[in-house]
Parts: C-alpha cells; sequence; structure tokens
C-alpha cells in the first residue's frame, strides 16, 4: 500500500516537473513576430503648381469709344500713335493762329477717332468738315444728321487741321475763346460748346478727359515757352538796338565817344545834327 502511495506521488511529482520546463521553453524562446499580410495602401500626394500672372497692361490694351462722326472703338496705343504723327502739326497751328495744341489734338482724336473713323480714313478729314457753300473741292459723302451730307476731302490730313483752324478764326462767334489763356484748356473746351460747335452736352469733358488723360497741355507749354523765350530775346535784340542819352563829360570828344560806344563820328553828328566836331559840356547826345 505504501509502496502504491509512493509510486504515485513520484509520478505526480515528475508530470510537474514536466509542464514547468515547458512553460520556461515557451518564455526563453523570446517575441514571436506577427507579420501584418494585409497590402498597405500606398498614399500619393500631389503638390499643385499656383502660378501668379502679372496683369496686362490695361492702358495699352482698354479700348474707348470716339466720336468720328459716327462711334468708333480706338486702342490707347491707338490713341498714342495718332499724337506722336499729328502733335507737330497741331503745335504749328498753335503758333499760326492761337488755338491751344491740346484743344486741337483733343477734337482730332475725338472727332476722327484716333484716325479710325472713315472721313478721316477715306477723306484725310479729321474734324468732320462739312462742305458748306463756300468749299468748291473734292467731297464724300456720309451720314451724320442727314443721310448721305456732304463732307470735305483732302489730299493730307495737314489740310483738314488748317482748315480747322481757319473755322474758328473766321467766325465771330469764336471770338471770345481767343481771349482766353492758353493754357486753359478748361476754358476753351466749355467755350466750343457754349459758342455751338457741338451739341453734345458732354462735348468739354471729353475733350478735358483726351487732355488729361494723354497729357495734351505739354504742348501748348512748349511752345508757350518757346515764344517767351523768343519774346525776351527780341526784347534784349531791341534794346540793345535803342537809341539813349549821354550826357557830354569834361574832356569828351566826337572820337573817344564813338568808340566808347561802338559808333562812328559822322553817326554821331548825323544823330544828334551836328554841324562840326565841337562839343559842350553837359550837352545830351543821343547814342545808338
Amino acid at each position: 500500500m505504501i509502496k502504491k502511495i509512493v509510486y504515485v506521488f513520484i509520478v505526480i511529482l515528475i508530470t510537474s516537473c514536466g509542464t514547468s520546463k515547458n512553460r520556461k521553453g515557451s518564455k526563453s524562446s523570446g517575441k514571436t513576430s506577427v507579420e501584418n499580410t494585409t497590402p498597405r495602401k500606398k498614399t500619393t500626394v500631389t503638390t499643385r503648381k499656383v502660378v501668379t500672372q502679372k496683369p496686362a497692361n490695361t492702358s495699352n490694351t482698354s479700348t474707348e469709344e470716339l466720336e468720328a462722326t459716327s462711334k468708333v472703338s480706338a486702342t490707347y496705343s491707338n490713341v498714342q500713335d495718332y499724337i506722336v504723327s499729328f502733335k507737330e502739326i497741331a503745335k504749328q497751328n498753335m503758333k499760326e493762329y492761337g488755338i491751344p495744341a491740346s484743344i486741337t489734338l483733343a477734337q482730332g482724336i475725338l472727332e476722327s477717332g484716333a484716325g479710325n473713323g472713315r472721313l478721316s480714313r477715306e477723306a484725310n478729314n479729321h474734324f468732320g468738315i462739312k462742305c458748306h457753300k463756300e468749299w468748291n473741292g473734292p467731297s464724300i459723302s456720309h451720314d451724320d444728321d442727314a443721310a448721305q451730307e456732304c463732307f470735305r476731302k483732302y489730299s493730307d490730313p495737314a489740310e483738314s487741321y488748317r482748315d480747322h483752324s481757319l473755322f474758328l478764326t473766321s467766325r465771330s462767334r469764336y471770338s471770345s475763346l481767343f481771349n482766353l489763356d492758353k493754357r486753359d484748356y478748361n476754358g476753351w473746351a466749355k467755350g466750343l460748346k457754349s459758342a455751338g460747335y457741338a451739341t453734345d452736352p458732354k462735348y468739354p469733358a471729353k475733350l478735358i478727359g483726351i487732355i488729361e488723360r494723354y497729357e495734351l497741355y505739354q504742348y501748348d507749354n512748349e511752345i508757350l515757352n518757346t515764344e517767351k523765350g523768343e519774346l525776351l530775346e527780341r526784347s534784349e535784340i531791341e534794346s540793345s538796338t535803342k537809341d539813349f542819352s549821354y550826357t557830354v563829360q569834361k574832356g569828351d570828344t566826337l572820337y573817344s565817344l564813338s568808340k566808347k560806344f561802338n559808333i562812328s563820328v559822322d553817326e554821331l553828328k548825323k544823330k544828334n545834327r551836328l554841324n562840326d566836331n565841337s562839343l559842350s559840356i553837359g550837352q545830351k547826345l543821343k547814342i545808338k
């Protein structure tokens, strides 16, 4: 009986040791690596390049409507080209007729559509000048206030500019304009409307807008500054040749005075109606 009990005890002991050993072996084998076999979803990041475009130069591409007897669209570049082509003619007309170059150019730009209107293209008529009864030259028909009206046709645009100046200077209703300062383009623009040049109530504002937008007043200043310089030079020349009086001093002779004032003795005698060469102290002589 005792042997049986010992036998059972030994079996239990052996079984316990084996189980404990298996647990130790499992721990000592290290961590088990588990691989995730599920495929990883690839993430793609797209970067968009942002390009900032510089705004176009609107001054060169913008358009404006001009009269040209009928409406005509013109770009800033069109107008600039027109100014380059006709500014010298406008300046010359200002010198000859007294009409500000800024006003003439602005009217030409507005009424010819910066040279794009039919009358300016086909008849070199930049101011929409109608035939009137005194016109005997070539003409062109064009719809305006009435259908197929008679407009003057020129061989050169300069003739149109000249006729425009003559039109303003020869009609009494525009005479008050020439009392205005040549730099007063505002007054001239409003005066043209008041004198009946145009029926459009916005005509003065349109002219003033063109003058200021394209700085046409600079051409008035060029002419006025040139004229000022010419007047000053003329005044200096006249003063240098003008007669002035000289009082004879002790020791003066006609010969010494001729050398002093660069004038001949004969001229001195003739200018002062002297019969001989004698002078007296205190005598007044005219010297050139």
